[in-house]
């Protein structure tokens, strides 16, 4: 998986991610949900990134589901900051569509490991 998209993908969104919090720290002075964001759009990477150290299918699966779950929570954050209007439509588009490619990513690949078990 060193050369994956999902790896270039996840590490893509963490960038994202840590700029998007920059900027809501920043200009609109929001700083529980901003934290909580930036937790998990860099868990989704970092989980990505141990997958390659996994030592059984299983602990593959594991990793990836975790990997799986910071991704549906990076989500969840974005659209409570859209709710409660610290975010625009368009800036909440932008990074949930990028999320939204690697949740389908990792949910694909773990699909086709537990085929393959």
């Amino acid at each position: 998986m060193s050369d994956s998209i999902i790896k270039e993908k996840s590490f893509e969104l963490a960038v994202c991610g840590v700029n998007f919090y920059k900027y809501l720290v920043a200009d609109k002075k929001e700083f529980v949900m901003s934290k909580q964001f930036l937790r998990s759009v860099t868990s989704v990477g970092a989980n990505v990134s141990e997958v390659v150290n996994a030592q059984s299918k299983a602990d593959f699966i594991h990793k990836l589901s975790i990997s799986q779950k910071e991704c549906d929570e990076t989500m969840y954050w974005l659209e409570l900051l859209k709710e409660t209007e610290y975010i625009s439509e368009n800036d909440f588009k932008s990074i949930h569509e990028k999320s939204n490619v690697v949740l389908k990513i990792i949910r694909s690949i773990i699909i086709t490991t537990k085929k393959n078990l």
